[in-house]
């Protein structure tokens, strides 16, 4: 799980200076977001982020007493797509498929939400090595 201050969110995306949309966001969440006001915005890529976090931190639980796959996660390999109906769903690309597929057979259930003046997500990666 992880959860996102909007405010504080906000005063990262208004920084001119940063790079921050373009190095953790793929083109498309980056094209979906775009197509939102400037608050939708906010609201959406702060709960994209947090799922990212989120996944991340499900993954480490799940290599509990071992030793991380990568040393270094490029965000923009984690991708928040929705399907068909409008439910969230993670896609991996890049260094990041590879390293999950160490998992084996994986289930990755994950929840968006925001509300007031926070966005969260909540990531369980399911894994069945049966």
């Amino acid at each position: 799980m992880d959860i996102v201050d909007l405010a504080m969110f906000q005063e990262q995306l208004d920084d001119k200076a940063s790079s921050f949309v373009e190095g953790t966001f793929t083109q498309r969440e980056i094209a979906t977001a775009k197509a939102r006001s400037k608050t939708r915005q906010a609201r959406f890529f702060a709960a994209r982020f947090a799922a990212k976090e989120a996944l991340i931190k499900a993954w480490s639980t799940a290599l509990w007493g071992q030793p991380p796959v990568l040393s270094h996660v490029d965000m923009r390999e984690i991708e928040v797509c929705m399907d068909d109906f409008g439910r969230p769903g993670l896609v991996f690309h890049g260094a990041v498929a590879q390293a999950i597929e160490t998992l084996g057979s994986i289930v990755c259930h994950l929840s968006l939400t925001h509300d007031g003046g926070y966005a969260a997500a909540v990531v369980v990666l399911e894994v069945r090595n049966i």
